[in-house]
């Protein structure tokens, strides 16, 4: 077995893709440490599942952002600290800036509710039913400076069925989610990710 990657976890809301890591590091075995979990809002429901299973947490509030490269420096600072090697986005509603990049080059890992280069921003599901498309996705991808453009790490499509409503279409978009993340996690543990000078990212 590889030694686990600790990893810091960025979320904003619910913590379901927290919630799928923790229980697949449990249930599933995988190599993963989640060292800190940093949320940008104090009343999201990512941090009790994260305090459940006694995951340090560090709540950032709209104050802290007011100096967004600041805000960002704190929670590099805080994740260096807990010694973490690759930063997670999990519903994070917050871009983030060069100073998280850089800290952590192409171990910034984020996931889009879409076949990315389709339907990039914040409300990817919604715009994704609106135009009818027959089939969206999942996309998980390394962050970057540009908004959604990171190189592509994984992507797993999801069919919309007739008459589904657009909250039965995130219902199994955030179900493909909850496997796609844990595995993409599985393969950077295992030291089978790497990104090539064309910025395309292999899985050996």
């Amino acid at each position: 077995m590889p030694n686990p990657l600790k990893i810091g976890v960025l979320l904003s809301g619910s913590g379901t893709n927290l919630q799928a890591i923790i229980d697949a590091v449990h249930d599933d075995g995988l190599p993963v440490d989640i060292v800190k979990v940093v949320s940008s809002r104090p009343d999201a429901y990512g941090i009790e599942r994260a305090q459940q299973v006694g995951i340090p947490v560090v709540v950032m509030d709209r104050s802290k952002y007011a100096d967004v490269e600041a805000a960002d420096q704190l929670i590099v600072d805080e994740l260096r600290a807990a010694g973490a090697e690759y930063v997670v986005m999990a519903g994070y509603m917050r871009k983030v800036t060069p100073v998280t990049l850089n800290a952590f080059p192409d171990r910034v890992l984020n996931l889009h509710p879409a076949l990315l280069p389709s339907f990039k921003g914040a409300h990817a599901i919604q715009d994704a039913f609106d135009a009818g498309v027959k089939v969206t996705g999942v996309t998980v991808h390394f962050a970057n400076e540009d908004y959604d453009k990171g190189p592509i790490v994984a992507q797993e499509p999801v069919r919309v069925e007739e008459g589904w409503t657009v909250d039965q279409l995130e219902e199994a978009i955030h179900a493909v989610e909850h496997v796609l993340y844990p595995r993409v996690l599985r393969w950077i543990a295992e030291g089978r990710v790497s990104v090539g000078d064309d910025r395309k990212v292999s899985i050996s």
